[in-house]
């Protein structure tokens, strides 16, 4: 999402760090160098005043974190073939999988993950929605230096929080390829019963279908000015290009297909559901014409892990002949909430209770707005005919439940207290300019909103386009309005405002920024920095 050219364009902090080779590693984190050299530390310069992400308080917030064993895991980011169900592509992933396969620790284990990037370009992994230490939070130009082609880097923090969560590059618009993965923290004091888990990663797919890739896409609807001012991971761009089968396009990409989406339109998120039209929606890596089933009896409880992975997609999910029971949104619980369909923004989550019926039934992801649908199946029986891809169950036309409509279980509220510090964060831009940005200002790396520990902040979403936005906070978890649920993504409507609060209690500079892929690489993001 943080091209790492956009650091050169905007103040040459990476080209500071490319410099800076000989920058010590994080206290608690060994960066590896390789035949690229890949040193670890800080990736710039932090302005006088503020937190470093390697600094003193990090460390000390970090100490109070870890209790547990060490979970340790090695991935390789590669370029891939994938089957897809429909059509083989050529795409990059982790270990060669889609999705990448799940990574399991223990609220307060530390996580030590070393990736090994065997990519044409610069990659980082960002661990979304974890409250980690900042300097393992994989944002270039900001908390770490890009990790080059052939190099390996060394993540290590303590995980606090149980939820379920995910991890994906924070390098250009790589995660609208197949380089994803969940997360899934345990409660070590689980209250749910379940005789069963189903992860259900949600997908829109681009990459590799008649030459198209999420770079060309960007190039369509920005005509070519995020590349030309480095804001698509142009800090990559100088290595060998992963064009196998492509036909030449601006800038040495493929040409493809337009991709850019025209004339759709959702009432549930009051105007254009997305910019891009999408060849395929997936389930667990797989088109709805072979879709992945998952096997239980009749009468088991399954608990569903729902993730919209999506680039620029949301989905409304149901579950054929089911009801659902809400129990968590971004990790944290909710006071449980019965509903027939759920609406996904792009890096949302929920965690749902099912009670599995006789006989297979469609869980289909329908693109809110776009028309198409993902689907995947539950089969209680052997004997039962599975349903075509065009089905729709009448699910998704029921009761449907969004985020502002559940309650944060009690035991995870923020105490009530007036906001020590309100910052404005007002998205501005259109589609027709591609021209996204906070408050008037395309993301600049230098750019600092300042916070300090130990305040209640008020954040003011103030949506200002006529396109809706998925905002994001790392680092952290903020609270909706009215004892709301504690989330780290929230839609805002457009010409709507939201106001969310957090506790300021994780130093260090963290990005905010809006999880359409194509949006965030145009400009709609910033940084909220702890000042000392």
């Amino acid at each position: 999402m943080i091209g790492a050219g956009i650091g050169v364009a905007g103040g040459g902090l990476l080209a500071s760090c490319a410099a800076s080779s000989s920058a010590s590693p994080a206290s608690s984190a060994s960066a590896t160098p390789s035949a690229s050299g890949n040193p670890g530390g800080p990736a710039s310069a932090v302005p006088p005043g503020y937190v470093s992400p390697d600094g003193e308080e990090v460390a000390a917030a970090e100490r109070g974190r870890a209790r547990g064993a060490v979970r340790e895991i090695r991935l390789t980011a590669t370029p891939s073939s994938l089957d897809l169900g429909d059509r083989t592509v050529r795409t990059w992933t982790y270990g060669d999988e889609l999705p990448g396969r799940p990574v399991r620790v223990t609220a307060g284990d530390t996580l030590a993950v070393r990736l090994d990037n065997n990519l044409p370009r610069s990659t980082t992994l960002h661990w979304h929605g974890i409250a980690l230490r900042n300097d393992m939070d994989g944002v270039p130009g900001v908390t770490q230096q890009p990790i080059r082609p052939g190099a390996s880097f060394d993540y290590r923090f303590a995980v606090p929080d149980p939820g379920t969560y995910w991890f994906h590059p924070h390098s250009g618009v790589q995660l609208d390829r197949g380089l994803y993965a969940p997360l899934i923290v345990e409660d070590p004091r689980e209250p749910l019963e379940y005789d069963h888990e189903w992860i259900v990663m949600l997908d829109d797919w681009v990459d590799g279908v008649d030459g198209s890739t999420p770079d060309a896409v960007l190039d369509e609807l920005t005509g070519g000015r995020a590349r030309m001012a480095g804001m698509d991971d142009s800090e990559g761009a100088q290595d060998t290009e992963d064009l196998e089968g492509a036909d030449g396009g601006p800038g040495g990409r493929p040409a493809g297909p337009s991709r850019r989406l025209r004339g759709a339109r959702s009432r549930l998120l009051e105007g254009d559901p997305g910019d891009v039209a999408y060849p395929y929606y997936l389930v667990n890596g797989r088109a709805p014409e072979d879709p992945r089933a998952f096997r239980a009896k009749p009468g088991d409880r399954i608990r569903i892990r729902f993730v919209n992975v999506g680039g620029d997609t949301p989905f409304r999910v149901a579950l054929g002949g089911h009801t659902m029971t809400v129990t968590h949104t971004d990790g944290y619980p909710v006071e449980h909430t019965t509903t027939d369909a759920l609406l996904l923004g792009m890096a949302e989550r929920y965690d749902v209770l099912v009670t599995a019926q006789d006989g297979v039934f469609p869980l289909v992801a329908l693109a809110e707005g776009k028309g198409g649908a993902a689907m995947a199946l539950l089969r209680t029986s052997d004997g039962a005919a599975a349903p075509p891809p065009s089905v729709r169950p009448r699910e998704l036309d029921g009761r449907l439940l969004t985020a502002d409509r559940l309650k944060a279980a009690e035991d995870v509220r923020l105490t009530p207290r007036d906001p020590d510090r309100t910052v404005r964060l007002r998205m501005t831009g259109s589609m027709a300019r591609y021209d996204w940005a906070i408050n008037g200002k395309p993301y600049d790396p230098a750019q600092r909103y300042p916070v300090r520990a130990g305040e209640r902040v008020r954040v003011s979403f103030i949506n200002g386009t006529d396109m809706w936005h998925p905002m994001h906070l790392h680092g952290h978890t903020f609270q909706l309005p009215g004892g709301g649920p504690r989330k780290d993504t929230t839609i805002v409507l457009p010409h709507h405002k939201v106001d969310v609060e957090f506790d300021a209690d994780n130093p260090g500079l963290w990005m905010v920024h809006c999880h359409n892929i194509y949006h965030s690489e145009s400009g709609l993001m910033t940084i909220i920095g702890y000042r000392k």
